[in-house]
């Protein structure tokens, strides 16, 4: 296990999901993403620091719109290592979560050594298959990084077993196929994603996709180690502070029902 693993463990131990929140970094500015990150941190026991990409895969339309607001701002992908600083600063722990291409053309190595100089604790890359991830993984070693996987409802069993055993961390279960975004109701594959996952491997399970209310939030709490919101907060933060700093209380109270 590791410090990443270890938020989920703590929060079991409290009798609850760990509540992980995902902002972008540099929306709408910089100087605002920090803010934001501060005000998440209040709240969420892991911020994940999504770095604005011009071509992603997973990401719904609305992180996508926040990716493209920031881009437009100026943001350039070391801006990412401040707001991963706001988070660990203000109390709480993150993690990034970007494209494969970001990081190589940065440089894996350099990536990693000033993600970990600010205080974070892995990534979360979701084009990177695990027998494409060697030189990653070397520099993640090196400087005392997880690197997170996901599975998925699609995920055949001889897939999920080399997924499980080549993560750390935690692993993020996607609740259905498709993008990210907020839904009115959390997919009941959910729970057998969290099911075959656990029967894998002793690492902590997240669920993300499609969660937006502390109800949603309070359901999947009863089967898995942590709950990921981001679409929603996405959508709060441009509502203001107060309305991200209330979302993010509904989520920090639905992970401890």
């Amino acid at each position: 296990m590791s410090a990443l693993s270890d938020i989920f463990t703590s929060a079991k131990a409290e009798g609850r999901a760990a509540f992980v929140g995902y902002l972008p970094a540099g929306y709408p500015t910089v100087a605002g993403s920090v803010e934001n990150v501060t005000t998440l941190a209040r709240y969420a026991d892991l911020v994940e620091v999504g770095i604005p990409f011009s071509d992603p895969m997973m990401d719904g339309p609305t992180i996508q719109e926040a990716a493209d607001v920031a881009l437009a701002a100026g943001f350039r992908v070391r801006d990412t290592f401040g707001v991963v600083k706001a988070v660990v600063d203000a109390g709480s722990n993150a993690v990034v979560m970007t494209y494969w291409n970001l990081v190589l053309q940065y440089g894996p190595e350099t990536f990693a050594a000033h993600l970990a100089a600010v205080g974070g604790l892995g990534a979360i890359i979701p084009d990177l298959l695990p027998e494409e991830s060697d030189r990653w993984l070397a520099a993640c070693e090196a400087n005392g990084l997880d690197n997170v996987y996901l599975v998925a409802p699609s995920t055949t069993p001889e897939r999920l077993d080399m997924t499980v055993h080549a993560g750390g961390g935690f692993i993020y279960a996607q609740s259905h196929m498709g993008v990210t975004g907020a839904q009115d109701s959390v997919a009941g594959s959910a729970k057998e994603v969290v099911d075959r996952v656990k029967a894998a491997t002793d690492l902590p399970v997240a669920v993300g996709l499609g969660v937006k209310s502390g109800d949603q939030a309070a359901a999947i709490a009863a089967y898995a180690d942590g709950v990921i919101v981001g679409s929603a907060l996405i959508t709060a933060a441009a509502q203001g502070t107060d309305a991200l700093a209330a979302l993010a209380a509904d989520l920090h109270d639905g992970v401890r029902r």
